[in-house]
């Protein structure tokens, strides 16, 4: 399987060619040059799989370079039953006989659901460095969440460092901690005085560098990273297996969603053959989704708009996977991408309303909806006295949409972002008590911290980047 650019049909390799590479030469995106589906039967096939049977059958069509064996033992490795508290990987929860069902997506190591792709990550990066004696330098920007579940992936992996990016000021105390406490040799923790948006647009710029980039052997892990959309992509399959539903029969899922990787891996899914009916995408009181989907128009939010909510992971004004979307929306046509994102640079709105793209958008199966942090309280109250679950508040704006567009008869599944436990001011304030933490997190909050701050400039990030390589002799 070859990939190409969403800017241009220039070849950018094979899997593991876009997997150390992060952005491509023109600014896309990597996208396969065809989606691999599946048959009726074959998804009958899948269907009593174990996690790592199913990944390897989801994830292989789309991996030609790395020998099956090998792929099969990486799979093997990621989603173990140590790493993520069962052998499902992924449980399906129902909600009593409402319909609504959560998928546990954050049993993992950092406690969120970037574990799910980051883990594999981890075990990819590492094999295929070895492979070709190489390190690479991976740059990253996070909400909240990418970046602890990037750092525990790459812990003790000696060809790799990390150089994460946060907001500063706007991660939960939890959050904060989960990354900062962190003192290992190749972890650099930076807050940038911006939000989430500035840290990957400075991501962005270095990359946008060849020459920066390729002396320092940058990579990226963030959502525009294919590998985690694919292994992501495995968790609609397994959760839609788990319903248990006749053949064919549909399936809707709601996914709380900034930057669009989670919900496109969803798409994704859909793409390859499995009866996904429609995929709602949750906002915050940051709509940029919102209003593209209930509108027909993308227009990026400044800095400046972008509010600091109680569901901060999706505190985010510019959806980088949404690109992908509108990319094959376009039908492939790398140009009119291209075209699209000249507007989006500009500070101009991509408007699809009189174009026929919008109507195949309208045909994707995608809808959208938002809530507010008053809606977010109560929804997790309401959860944990109806249903004795306590959710996180990214999980409760899935909820709270999710039910207002549950059709009467299909499944609706909300897919569980994060454990209460990261975001416990915002759960005390709901239900009045602390949320559980696994007793590795006990007092994190109170460990010492280490991290630079920065200000939000390409240049001083990129002077701070030579200077640590420098420092290890790279």
């Amino acid at each position: 399987m070859q990939y190409v650019s969403t800017r241009g049909h220039q070849p950018l390799g094979t899997f593991t060619d876009v997997l150390l590479s992060g952005l491509a030469p023109d600014g896309g995106l990597a996208m396969p040059e065809r989606i691999s589906t599946f048959s009726a039967a074959e998804l009958e096939r899948l269907r009593e799989l174990p996690y790592v049977e199913l990944a390897y059958e989801v994830m292989h069509p789309f991996i030609s370079d790395i020998p099956e064996d090998d792929l099969r033992e990486l799979l093997r490795r990621t989603y173990r039953a140590e790493v993520f508290g069962s052998e499902d990987i992924t449980p399906l929860t129902a909600l009593g006989d409402s319909g609504l069902y959560l998928l546990e997506l954050s049993n993992g190591p950092s406690l969120a659901f970037k574990d799910m792709a980051m883990q594999f990550l981890g075990h990819a990066f590492e094999y295929v460095l070895e492979r070709e004696d190489r390190r690479v330098n991976i740059l990253g920007a996070t909400s909240g969440d990418t970046g602890s579940a990037a750092e525990y992936a790459m812990l003790g992996k000696e060809r790799v460092n990390v150089f994460m990016l946060s907001p500063q000021g706007r991660m939960s105390r939890f959050q904060q901690a989960q990354m900062y406490s962190l003192d290992e040799p190749n972890i650099f923790n930076i807050a940038v005085a911006g939000v989430f948006d500035d840290c990957q647009d400075l991501v962005k710029a270095v990359n946008a560098d060849a020459e920066f980039k390729a002396r320092y052997d940058i990579g990226a892990v963030n959502s525009i990273n294919w590998g985690r959309v694919l292994a992501q992509a495995v968790y609609y399959f397994k959760g839609y297996f788990a319903l248990n539903l006749p053949a064919g029969a549909e399936a809707d899922f709601c996914v709380p969603s900034g930057n669009f990787g989670n919900v496109f891996a969803g798409y994704l899914a859909r793409e390859m053959g499995l009866p996904v009916g429609r995929l709602i995408v949750a906002s915050n009181e940051n709509s940029v989704l919102h209003e593209f989907f209930s509108g027909g128009v993308y227009h990026v939010w400044p800095a400046e708009r972008v509010a600091v909510t109680s569901s901060p992971s999706m505190d985010i004004g510019k959806a980088s996977n949404f690109e992908r979307f509108l990319y094959l929306m376009a039908d492939a046509d790398a140009g009119q991408v291209g075209t699209w994102w000249e507007e989006v640079a500009a500070g101009r709105p991509v408007d699809l309303r009189e174009s026929a793209h919008w109507a195949a958008v309208q045909a994707s199966g995608f809808a959208a909806g938002r809530s507010s942090h008053a809606d977010r309280l109560a929804t997790i109250r309401r959860v944990d006295t109806d249903f004795g679950r306590l959710i996180d508040p990214h999980t409760a704006d899935g909820v709270l949409v999710g039910e207002s567009f549950k059709r009467p008869g299909v499944p609706m599944v909300c897919l569980e972002t994060a454990l209460p436990a990261k975001f416990a001011e915002t759960v005390r304030e709901a239900v009045g008590r602390e949320p559980a933490r696994p007793a590795r997190f006990a007092g994190i909050e109170e460990r010492p911290r280490h991290f630079t701050e920065l200000p939000n400039d390409a240049e001083a990030l990129k002077a701070f980047i030579a200077e640590k390589l420098g420092e290890w002799g790279q």
